[in-house]
């Protein structure tokens, strides 16, 4: 089995369990203690916080240990946004974060607060002018920025974000920046200019239940309750010492390994980027084809349900993962895909481990094209130009395809089958009430020449160019 899900977790680096095994019988007491026992937890506590400190890049005073990378996102929004109430009530957000920050988000608008969503391009990238115009609008009418939000680089796409043209935006608005560098610790340097920044531990080969919040010094910050005396207030409860020394050694470890690491992964990925449309027609190879993480990327296939997809490569010895949420169980499309106006369909995310070698990757490309083959011909996807849809009822304005009830990719491939049955020019009207139509029947036209004329309500209409 071939595990190509990195960029969700990472089983536990060598380094992360020999320092996990090693700290079991001497970080077990309370490190706030000041007895021998508790002392010994205190120094193997500290010596974890410069490791992390060191790696990050701030001082070990900064730097606080959290119980997972959401909740040192949603600390971290919150802390800000409440240290930072006098200046303003708005956070500034791209439409592309992780969802502990929209989620973080939406809490604060609950609130009382307001938002800004700031949108990327096709490749998922956030303008960085747009992003500065977004912090001054308002600026002058009480409408201050309490807090911007960026991440390094995208969980489900990889594409890098202008971190660093960001941040002197947010210098010149005296706006602090909070970036969450999950994907990006333990793989590349975040740029200079943060304010806050959150990461994961079992993102870079650390045990899960770890992650830390830098708070720089000069931001205001107000702990968010529960506050209790550990952390600086910034993580109640008691320190999971053996799991943060873990977390710190493997930390600096994958930091040692990164550069050769991922220059090696980014060859392998260059491989998937360019064989994929090669070997399997109606494909859409999405984000940053140059400015990316080096070992994750995206792609999305047409007329093809992504969860049965994953279920086929899975069967074919590949751990995968999607960057679409648009399966049965959530009936709805990713936001990220959403935001790049991109195929959310047949959606797969490959990102590759640490030492991945050529000949797993050359045996993904093998079996991907019949995996795809197979979901395509389950839900009788057309294998050329297609023919009328079998619901298809032909008017005087075209063709109307009944898809009202039916999830995606079915409004798709119905649309498929019905436009050889239209003369150039003629006009198919799709009815589809699922919510990843208005995204998936955009992408269809680009993808296949065709014009997109637009939606109202459940009604898409797309007329045939040739």
């Amino acid at each position: 089995m071939s595990y190509f899900d990195a960029a969700s977790s990472l089983p536990l680096h060598p380094v992360a369990r020999q320092a996990l095994l090693a700290s079991l019988d001497e970080g077990w007491a309370d490190p706030a203690r000041l007895h021998r026992e508790g002392r010994r937890a205190r120094l193997l506590l500290d010596a974890a916080r410069e490791t992390a400190a060191d790696a990050v890049g701030c001082r070990p005073d900064e730097l606080s240990f959290t119980t997972s990378g959401t909740r040192a996102l949603h600390t971290g929004v919150a802390g800000a946004a409440a240290g930072r109430r006098r200046a303003g009530r708005r956070l500034v957000v791209s439409a592309v974060e992780h969802s502990a920050v929209l989620h973080a988000a939406a809490a604060h608008r609950a609130a009382g607060g307001e938002v800004t969503e700031v949108g990327v391009d096709r490749t998922g990238r956030v303008d960085a002018e747009a992003y500065a115009r977004a912090l001054a609008a308002g600026n002058g009418t009480g409408g201050g920025v309490a807090l911007a939000c960026l991440q390094s680089a995208n969980h489900e796409v990889g594409t890098v974000q202008p971190v660093a043209e960001v941040a002197a935006a947010c210098r010149e608005a005296g706006v602090p920046l909070l970036v969450d560098a999950a994907q990006s610790l333990g793989r590349q340097a975040v740029p200079e200019g943060w304010s806050l920044l959150a990461g994961s531990a079992h993102k870079w080969g650390g045990p899960p239940g770890v992650g830390l919040l830098v708070v720089r010094k000069g931001t205001r910050f107000a702990a968010p309750p529960p506050v209790d005396e550990r952390e600086a207030g910034r993580a109640p409860g008691f320190e999971n010492v053996p799991a943060v020394v873990a977390a710190a050694a493997s930390l600096r470890a994958a930091r040692a390994e990164a550069e050769a690491e991922g220059a090696r992964l980014r060859a392998l990925v260059d491989r998937i980027r360019a064989r994929v449309p090669e070997l399997v027609p109606d494909v859409e190879v999405v984000g940053d084809p140059v400015r990316r993480l080096p070992h994750l990327v995206t792609f999305s296939c047409l007329y093809v349900d992504g969860e049965a997809l994953l279920h086929a490569l899975d069967r074919a010895g590949f751990s995968v993962s999607s960057g679409s949420s648009c399966t049965s169980s959530t009936l709805t499309p990713s936001h990220v895909l959403k935001a790049m106006r991109v195929l959310s369909e047949g959606n797969v995310r490959v990102s590759l481990p640490p030492g991945t070698d050529a000949a797993e990757v050359d045996r993904f490309l093998e079996v991907l094209p019949e995996a795809v083959r197979s979901v395509r011909a389950h839900l009788g996807a057309p294998a050329g130009s297609g023919a009328p849809a079998a619901e298809a009822e032909e008017t005087s304005a075209g063709v109307t395809v009944d898809a009202l009830g039916r999830l995606c990719p079915a409004p798709v491939i119905e649309l498929a089958r019905a436009i050889g049955g239209v003369p150039v020019g003629g006009v198919v009207t799709v009815l589809a009430d699922d919510e990843a139509a208005r995204l998936d029947i955009p992408a269809w036209c680009e993808m296949r020449g065709h014009d997109y004329l637009g939606a109202e309500g459940t009604a898409y209409r797309v007329r045939r160019r040739d």
